[in-house]
């Protein structure tokens, strides 16, 4: 047998054992990757599994176990049945974008050929603009008799201020250190999404109320890397935040929605209504993409828009 041969039937054997993956090892690997390479956060990659392996049962029903047998007519058929169920539009682009990034690996790994994607339409997402906080009611942030004096006050207070004055994520928020804070340079270096760096500015006086706070803190808990404890000197956590912007800012504001988010779509709004640059605002907010960042245009224009319909009297005539 001339070499030729031996080499076609070698790519054949190859090819013979890609065709034989389950889809259930695929998304093994898959999970692998995206934890170990890419160092995505134990959150997103529990996100993406969870995606994957509510495709993996939906075709196992139908009997589809190995890559080539899954077609973009399998892909459809879930996407609907979630949509059927009445999972919101938004829920079911983002099990999609899990399925079209495994995908994508596949292809790349040489695991799968067809670009079974191509053929499949994400649902009609509902624009919602972004909601944010009055600037009338993030002042009563800096409202003395708002918070209490003691440990627990002067951190909410701190807490709240930061959110409101950097932008941040509530879970960026819970994962400062101490270290985080240079009071030299006046920034926080904060860890975002897939563990990327950014540096966010801060004002002298929200430096000093820093530095009172940690003074405060060493006198409550001692000695502690993390810049956020509790009374105990654990860390907060994502959900702590949450439930302290709730108490606080559910007697202080008439949004429709009151969370931690809500403070990172007022800094954003709040900057370009009094002119700020949006590439700036993305770097801020660390915004992978400008088209993210652009959507506060349209609510500070809607803004504008509705205190115009309120106060132009012009606007009420009929």
């Amino acid at each position: 047998m001339g070499w030729r041969s031996v080499k076609k039937l070698q790519g054949c054997f190859f090819l013979c054992i890609f065709a034989t993956v389950k889809i259930e090892e695929a998304i093994g690997r898959f999970v692998d990757y995206i934890a170990v390479e890419r160092r995505m956060a134990a959150g997103t990659v529990r996100n993406y599994e969870g995606d994957l392996r509510d495709l993996q049962r939906h075709l196992l029903r139908g009997g589809v176990e190995r890559l080539e047998e899954l077609t973009s007519r399998d892909i459809r058929e879930w996407q609907m049945e979630h949509l059927a169920a009445g999972e919101a539009a938004g829920t079911v682009r983002r099990r999609l974008s899990s399925v079209g990034s495994w995908l994508r690996w596949l292809r790349r790994s040489g695991l799968l050929e067809a670009d079974l994607m191509a053929k499949v339409s994400p649902p009609r997402q509902p624009k919602h603009l972004p909601v944010f906080f009055k600037e009338s009611e993030t002042e009563h942030l800096y409202d003395e008799g708002l918070f209490g004096t003691d440990f627990t006050g002067r951190r909410d207070a701190l807490m709240l201020r930061m959110l409101y004055e950097t932008g941040m994520r509530r879970s960026e928020l819970a994962a400062l250190r101490e270290a985080s804070v240079d009071f030299g340079a006046l920034t926080i270096k904060v860890l975002g999404k897939r563990n990327k760096e950014r540096l966010v500015p801060i004002e002298i006086e929200l430096a000093h109320n820093i530095s009172d706070y940690l003074a405060l803190k060493r006198q409550t808990v001692g000695e502690n890397e993390w810049l956020f404890v509790n009374a105990k000197g654990k860390p907060v956590s994502p959900a702590m935040v949450y439930n302290i912007v709730h108490r606080y800012m559910s007697t202080l504001s008439n949004a429709d929605r009151v969370s931690p988010h809500v403070f990172r779509h007022s800094f954003a709004t709040h900057i370009l209504a009094e002119g700020g640059n949006i590439q700036a605002i993305k770097e801020l907010l660390g915004h992978e993409s400008l088209a993210t960042t652009e959507v506060y245009t349209h609510v500070t224009r809607e803004h504008l828009k509705e205190e115009y319909r309120h106060a132009h009297p012009r606007s009420r005539r009929k």
